[in-house]
């Protein structure tokens, strides 16, 4: 079934409902408008916010706003669960739609596309990102291919540091390769072993940090 959040409105057409352009959160300043993502208030006190994106904004004869949202659901929310490529700030965007009090926002966030979450130099409380769409009943995921790297084939996970081999340009986790953290920031030039194995020749790329703009990439059913 799918995964219901408390505090759920059916949607009903009812006399003197009105569109709105915005909405201002209570006690803020802040202005939320149709396509913002939002940071809902759970039951639970102890859980983190909900986050969704605004579909539609609505005020009715009493004027009570509502808005419909269509939810962004964390990886443990997932049938499938947390993983371990998933990222820390790691959303999916789900087919699961419903209508909700405006009262019940409590501030906005940026769900960044995949690589563009991976460029922010600093990343914020209200930063997150999306790689994924998700269908809450089944479970499915678009896409159902992800990249994968490494001798460990795994998707790249932004918050682990990973060191480029200039021979054949995979990527690697430090751990992979018997090395530390430490060293691999300290690293200029990185040759894994199998290029070395090979008497690979080097190239003049230099180190990076992030294998999200190569396009030489392994490619995994890795969704099941």
């Amino acid at each position: 079934m799918a995964k219901t959040r408390p505090g759920s409105l059916t949607p009903k057409s009812k006399p003197g409902k009105k569109d709105l352009d915005s909405f201002t959160i209570r006690g803020t300043n802040k202005v939320v408008r149709v396509g913002d993502c939002v940071l809902m208030r759970p039951p639970d006190n102890g859980k983190p916010p909900y986050v969704a994106r605004v579909e539609k904004i609505e005020s009715d004869s009493r004027n009570n706003v509502k808005v419909r949202v269509r939810w962004y659901y964390r990886p443990e929310e997932s049938l499938g669960g947390r993983r371990q490529f998933h990222g820390a700030k790691e959303l999916f965007l789900s087919d699961h739609y419903d209508v909700q009090s405006a009262q019940t926002i409590e501030g906005k966030c940026i769900v960044h596309s995949f690589k563009n979450y991976s460029k922010l130099e600093n990343v914020g409380a209200e930063d997150y990102f999306c790689r994924f769409e998700y269908k809450a009943v089944t479970g499915a995921f678009t896409p159902d291919r992800v990249a994968v790297y490494c001798k460990c084939e795994m998707p790249y996970n932004p918050d682990d540091l990973m060191v480029q081999c200039e021979g054949c340009k995979d990527w690697y986790h430090p751990a992979c390769v018997d090395m530390t953290i430490e060293e691999a920031k300290m690293l200029d030039h990185f040759v894994c072993f199998e290029c070395t194995e090979d008497d690979a020749k080097r190239s003049q790329n230099g180190f990076h940090s992030s294998p999200v703009s190569d396009s030489d990439e392994k490619v995994k059913l890795f969704l099941d």
